[in-house]
């Protein structure tokens, strides 16, 4: 099997997940944590919190997720592509995997950065940035539910999950962080527009208008 960076923070992740369920300390030292970012600058936390799981099923969901998208990602089809990325492609997905941590954690900071009751963990902000750039670059890549036994094209599905999640967001409540999910999604399409569409070799709109009509 080749060693992509994919595998290794998949690997890494599952590693430290399940540590941090037998272990409390874990969690608590690596746990999305505004006032302790705020007051004691354990700036750490906006990547570590994406290291650690709330449960088996949040890790196994997001890791099937990462790994899935995030060897065709940096395959050459895509971001190993000459015309993309070619041999700087774990470069690049490095870059768009850290980053949507980061930035799919800044709105919550914000919003909780004095608030001693909100805690979050897991990857979900830096897997939909992968999910996200996926399907700017292929469109038409055929995406299916385990609960739905039929393809849904890659850009049907990610209008839905862009809608529900804001939706949910707005609702608040709940476990599930619909923000980090709607905030990495977004960094991830930004991401292939800046890196790929600047570089002016791989036409981004025209490539995804052409995958829509075919």
């Amino acid at each position: 099997m080749e060693i992509t960076v994919t595998l290794i923070i998949t690997v890494i992740t599952v590693a430290v997940s399940l540590g941090g369920f037998s272990s409390p300390k874990v969690i608590d030292n690596l746990i999305f944590f505004g006032p302790a970012i705020s007051r004691n600058h354990q700036y750490y936390r906006f990547l570590t919190h994406g290291l650690i799981h709330a449960d088996l099923m949040h890790l196994a969901f997001n890791m099937i997720a990462l790994f899935t998208f995030g060897e065709f990602l940096e395959s050459p089809m895509l971001f190993g592509n000459p015309v993309i990325f070619g041999a700087d492609a774990p470069l690049y997905f490095a870059g768009l995997y850290i980053g949507g941590l980061i930035i799919a954690s800044i709105p919550d900071y914000f919003k909780h950065k004095d608030d001693y009751a909100f805690r979050s963990l897991g990857a979900s902000g830096a897997v939909s940035s992968v999910i996200f750039a996926g399907i700017l670059l292929y469109p038409s890549l055929p995406i299916r539910f385990i609960f739905i036994p039929i393809d849904i094209p890659g850009w049907i599905f990610g209008g839905l999950y862009l809608l529900i999640s804001a939706y949910l967001d707005r609702q608040g409540g709940g476990r599930i962080n619909h923000g980090a999910h709607l905030w990495g999604a977004i960094f991830g399409i930004v991401f292939v527009i800046l890196f790929v569409g600047l570089k002016g070799q791989f036409p981004v709109f025209e490539n995804f208008i052409r995958h829509i009509r075919g």
